[in-house]
């Protein structure tokens, strides 16, 4: 197993997060090779990928940002195909989220889990997150 940050857009990677994306959420919409390339040219967001025997198994984007009380970190987007789910690869590849958070001067971690997402709602805390009180609000423009 290897975790990589994504340099370029490749039809690849875009093919591998056309079978992951879906299943994080079946309802987002299909990934293009132009958002996919808006994504790795992001200075504030890192793509990463995690590989097995040369596979793409797994992704998470990382996104550093400043507010006036944090330097914050956001992880969005965990996936780990299932047929890879149990092996570890998911605790790798948020454990090198948070390496990455620290690496850019984060002092918050936060991310988010769909309450169905069982396996990462027992990661999560595993790993030092803590469940906030707080209502999510979205306005899709």
């Amino acid at each position: 197993m290897r975790i990589e940050a994504a340099t370029e857009a490749t039809p690849a990677l875009l093919e591998a997060l056309r079978s992951l994306l879906p299943q994080l959420n079946p309802r987002l919409p299909e990934l293009t090779m132009e958002k996919l390339q808006a994504v790795v040219d992001d200075p504030a967001a890192t793509l990463l990928a995690v590989y097995d025997e040369g596979t793409v198994m797994g992704v998470a984007v990382v996104l550093t940002y400043t507010t006036p009380s944090w330097r914050k970190a956001r992880i969005e987007d965990v996936v780990i195909d299932e047929k890879a789910r149990g092996r570890g690869l998911g605790k790798a590849l948020v454990e090198r989220c948070i390496e990455l958070a620290r690496e850019r001067g984060a002092e918050v971690v936060e991310l988010q889990s769909a309450r169905w997402r069982e396996a990462a709602n027992r990661l999560y805390p595993a790993l030092g997150f803590e469940l906030r009180e707080s209502n999510l609000y979205r306005l899709t423009l």
